[in-house]
């Protein structure tokens, strides 16, 4: 778990240069979030929750704007609140 706490210190520390690698891992492996391929020609993959109601969209391109990051880091917070 160290290694998880490690990734979540250096998105939460920098926000503005984060890989969608990273935030990915993040959401998936550690949050417990699902997620959803982009459709329709859309870059965005979206990610849920089963204990939020607010659903998080990330594009895959780089750089990812940092208000994505600040979003996303919001609602892991919200469901992982050890970290």
């Amino acid at each position: 778990m160290a290694h998880y706490k490690k990734l979540y210190e250096k998105i939460r520390n920098n926000p503005k240069d984060v890989s969608f690698q990273d935030i990915d891992k993040l959401l998936t492996k550690i949050g417990g979030f699902t997620k959803r391929s982009p459709k329709g020609g859309s870059s965005h993959y979206t990610y849920s929750h089963s204990d939020l109601d607010e659903i998080i969209t990330i594009p895959k391109d780089r750089p990812i704007k940092h208000f994505y990051i600040k979003k996303a880091l919001s609602a892991f917070e919200t469901v992982r609140e050890e970290f």
